[in-house]
């Protein structure tokens, strides 16, 4: 906590590469591994796959940038919920809190942690589906070691959230080193008819979109610690421009 004299405030531990990591590291989790293969059998062709993920990344970007502002504007931690109370008053952020800590954040975390979990009793069991009792255990194991690591420092937390995106960083270059490979030794079938077979219902675009959204979420993560940046005037600007 900060000095007394200043009355409670939480100390600002987390700098630009911490900021950074926090929000990169978000947005590269689970989704990006699993999303691509349902967003493609969703819409139905690569190239209607590509606009796909070109536009939710456009939405990203923009939401990004907007968050940025209002994180210099409003520099308190709790995005959309201190927003909500700062616009609409008391009880509408009060509902939005209370619906995100008791439904859409649990329901999130939830389907992070399972991933992960798949992944990571997999080698355990190869040649077979893991039985869902180690998957859901390794999974609640997870939440609860990274919610006593976030309880005990702010320093720990941003440093273990430094490696984990550096490591999902090197595994998604060599994925796409790979497909660069491929493609210079002539597997360009893909790309060839590439938006034949799309689907242009609007339940199929919608759900493409979804799958997409979800792999780009985490963009927002940086406001809900904004007391705890180092300069966020600085920081969130800083972020906004990479």
């Amino acid at each position: 906590m900060g000095d007394d004299t200043n009355g409670l405030n939480l100390q600002r531990e987390v700098g630009i590469i911490g900021a950074i990591s926090f929000i990169g590291g978000t947005m590269i989790g689970s989704g990006i591994f699993i999303s691509p293969q349902y967003v493609l059998s969703t819409i139905g062709s690569p190239g209607a796959s590509f606009i796909i993920w070109s536009c939710c990344g456009l939405i990203a970007m923009l939401g990004g940038l907007c968050y940025a502002e209002l994180g210099t504007i409003i520099p308190e931690s709790g995005a959309e919920y201190i927003y909500i109370l700062r616009t609409a008053g008391k009880v509408v952020a009060f509902m939005f809190v209370f619906s995100f800590i008791m439904v859409m954040r649990p329901a999130s975390g939830t389907g992070i942690a399972l991933s992960f979990a798949e992944y990571a009793v997999a080698p355990f069991y190869s040649g077979c589906t893991p039985p869902q009792l180690a998957v859901k255990f390794v999974a609640a194991g997870s939440i609860l070691v990274l919610a006593i690591i976030n309880c005990l420092n702010v320093r720990l937390a941003t440093g273990i959230q430094v490696v984990t995106m550096a490591v999902k960083v090197v595994a998604l270059v060599v994925i796409i080193l790979g497909g660069i490979v491929m493609l210079f030794q002539g597997h360009t079938e893909n790309f060839e008819d590439s938006f034949e077979g799309t689907n242009v219902g609007v339940s199929s675009i919608g759900i493409a979109f979804y799958q997409g959204l979800w792999s780009y979420d985490g963009w927002n993560t940086l406001n809900y610690l904004t007391e705890e940046v180092k300069h966020p005037e600085v920081s969130l600007c800083r972020f906004a421009v990479i």
